[in-house]
This record gives C-alpha cells, structure tokens and sequence, in this order.
C-alpha cells in the first residue's frame, strides 16, 4: 500500500500511476491517521497534586469515567493544523507536501475541515491529504467513535510505574487491544496523577496496514489550553520492507474553546 507502491509507480510513470498504487499511498497514511487517535476526548485540566498511589483498575476507573463526564462540559473548539508529509527512499529520493487546515469541532461529533494553504509534491496532496481529510470527515460517526477510543471495551490495562512526563507526574500504562483492528494501537500510555487525561501515547498499530510496511511507530501528544487536554502533535513513521521511510506528522495550534459549565467538581480524584 504504499510509498513502495508510489516509489515504483512514480519512477515509471509519474502520469499513468495506477489506481491500485494511489489508494495504497494514501491508505498507509489514513490508517497511521486512525491509530494514532483520530477521536479524541478533550478533557479539562486542573492544579497538580502529589501522585497518588492507585491500583491499575483505579487509575483506569478515574480516567474513563473523568474523560465522560468532562468531555460533557466542552461544547466545541477551533484551530488550526498543519499536516506534512515526507517520503525518503528509492528511487525517488526525498518527496514531501504540506497542507494548512481549520478545524471546526462541535460536541458531541461534529467536525468542518476547510483547507487554507498547500504546497509540495502534487502527488502527495492529490492522493495523500486531500483523501486524508476526506476519510477523516466520513468515519467522523459514533460507531466508529466507539470501535476506537480508549475503553476496557477496546483495551486491557497493565499498570508499568509512574514517571514525570512534560513537567507533570504521570501514571504509566500498558495498553493491549482487544482485536487487531486498524484504528487501535498497542503500546503506552502516561495519565496525568491528578486530572486523569491522557497526555501521552507512545504505540505501534494494532494491525499493520500492509504487507509491505515492516514497522510503525506512534507518537501522541496532548498539552493544556484554556482549562482542557487537547492534542498537540502527531508523529507517526513506517518504514517500508525493501527500503523508505514514510513519516506523517500533524501539529495544532491557535485553539480557541468553546466551554459549558467547568469546574472543577467535575473531576474525582
């Protein structure tokens, strides 16, 4: 699926690209896409405290029923992202495009996605991102909500430690899918001590998205705005069986947060 399948049909003919090769480009990266959290739960932040000593199964209670009544009291959010897209590998050397996007999110899932600037390979645009916020706007419903976000529905939890992660103490723990599944991820996450958000995965696809992808690699970020955890960074890399690297990587910025009734009696700690 994939830059293979782009590096081959690029070198021999740029113009006749076969249909079979574009839908595998950009279905490498839409499934990296979906893995990496497409659905996401904005959670609100309050003061840090001392980490407490919890059992896996609280950690996990406090974080699940504080990401649903949270997610309750945001109405909407904008901003902006910015997606780029690299390819490095035979034969066409290094290829890359890059795209400027405004979000539009209004609870519970709805989103407008209106692009504002592009430049780079044509051919990254066309068949990459131009289908990347395509498929992003169709699987925005709520079955697919569900047969993604993180739930024991989804996951098992293994607790590994605690750790300081960005300044703040965090939970650390194992996650392992439930099914090889295309929009789960096996690897970890760190739970912020206190306000029980995720701020960050570290994670391989549940299901590899072809034959010819040998490994990828997930990185998640989120970070504080306003009194919410939002997502801040993307980073998700495959490297490709016969040589090539495809690295994806999105960043948000400017939000502006449209909250209902906050505080912080919503959360229990």
């Amino acid at each position: 699926m994939s830059p293979l399948c782009f590096a081959h049909a690029y070198f021999y003919n740029h113009d006749s690209m076969s249909v079979t090769c574009r839908r595998s480009l950009w279905y490498l990266l839409v499934s990296l896409f979906l893995c990496c959290g497409l659905h996401f739960t904005a959670v609100p932040a309050f003061g840090d405290t001392p980490i407490k000593q919890l059992s896996t199964d609280e950690i996990v209670d406090r974080l699940l029923s504080n990401n649903a009544r949270r997610a309750a009291a945001l109405h909407g959010y904008r901003g902006l992202r910015t997606y780029e897209v690299d390819y490095k590998g035979f034969p066409t050397g290094h290829k890359h495009a890059r795209m400027t996007v405004t979000m539009n999110y209004k609870a519970p899932h709805q989103r407008t996605l209106n692009i504002v600037s592009e430049d780079g390979s044509k051919l990254l645009l066309n068949h990459v991102l131009h289908k990347l916020i395509q498929t992003e706007l169709e699987t925005n419903e709520n079955k697919e909500h569900a047969n993604s976000d993180l739930s024991r529905a989804n996951y098992r939890f293994e607790l590994l430690g605690t750790e300081t992660k960005d300044g703040r103490s965090c939970y650390v723990l194992q996650v392992i899918p439930a099914r090889n599944d295309k929009l789960l991820y096996k690897g970890k996450i760190w739970v912020d001590g206190q306000e029980y958000a995720v701020v960050r995965i570290e994670a391989q696809p549940a299901k590899s998205p072809s034959f010819w992808i040998s490994q990828t690699q997930i990185e998640h970020q989120y970070d504080k705005v306003a009194d919410f955890w939002l997502p801040v960074r993307n980073r998700s890399t495959s490297r490709v069986r016969f040589g090539g690297t495809a690295l994806l990587t999105i960043g948000y910025k400017d939000y502006e947060v449209d909250p209902g009734q906050l505080n912080s009696d919503t959360v229990r700690h």
